[in-house]
């Protein structure tokens, strides 16, 4: 099994390479955070995106930046990826638009409240569940007669599925589950060619920290320029090669 543990260098400005020009690629929860990161370095790489999210406002912004990072065209699609029926509105329009898909990063997800499994609401259980493991499914499911031979399908994981934290049941669940998901994923599509890759982020710098631990201390954290230059690494690999894990560990072993 092929694996990247490291620190990855944060990525600065522009790239004057094309490394991805002609490349299309699906990027969920694309428009703040770790997925918007992802992107901005696609479209740097002359990658033509198509993003998703909830925040129509946080969407339209997200689109704007992108537009100035690169040339590429750029997408945005409003889209709950626990809904059927808009999951596979998106990828009819990427069917339609592009007629292919060589990446597909699945990054849409929620965290939770620090909570002991007697005190966890079903209705938290749920949505945790539903966004961050059958949101991966039904993307991936819509995603994977548009993709071919060298195409990569990226799976944001988080490094909780080595440590399983207390007062964390729901998230934790859910991130196992793409986990199993994924291996199996790979293991499924040997013989296409299509690359999985399983991103397990540690503590990484973004907003999400503010629905359960607002005031966690940031320094040595991971940065989302970090997690999206180990991205890169593995999407622009030769078809030939793959990496099956990536592990980005913060400075000061916070998970």
């Amino acid at each position: 099994m092929a694996r990247l543990r490291a620190n990855v260098p944060k990525a600065r400005g522009k790239s004057a390479s094309s490394r991805l020009a002609g490349k299309l690629a699906v990027v969920t929860g694309g428009n703040r955070g770790i997925g918007l990161a992802i992107a901005k370095a696609f479209v740097g790489e002359g990658c033509s995106v198509l993003i998703t999210g909830r925040d129509v406002a946080a969407l339209k912004a997200a689109k704007s930046e992108l537009e100035a990072a690169g040339d590429p065209e750029v997408l945005a699609e409003t889209c709950d990826v626990r809904d059927e029926q808009a999951v596979s509105a998106v990828f009819a329009k990427v069917k339609k638009r592009w007629k292919r898909l060589d990446i597909l990063v699945n990054n849409a997800g929620i965290s939770q409240a620090l909570r002991d499994v007697a005190e966890t609401p079903t209705e938290l259980w749920r949505s945790v569940i539903e966004t961050n493991l059958t949101g991966t499914f039904l993307c991936t499911r819509e995603a994977l007669p548009l993709m071919g031979r060298g195409a990569t399908i990226v799976n944001v994981l988080s490094l909780t599925v080595r440590s399983n934290p207390p007062k964390f049941a729901a998230y934790n669940a859910s991130k196992m589950g793409v986990l199993g998901f994924t291996e199996t994923l790979r293991t499924d599509l040997v013989s296409t060619g299509i690359r999985v890759t399983a991103l397990m982020p540690g503590a990484t710098d973004t907003a999400i920290w503010e629905q359960f631990w607002p005031d966690v201390p940031r320094e040595g954290m991971v940065q989302v320029e970090d997690v999206a230059a180990a991205v890169l690494y593995a999407v622009t690999l030769p078809p030939q090669a793959s990496v099956n894990e990536i592990l980005l560990v913060p400075q000061k072993g916070l998970l």
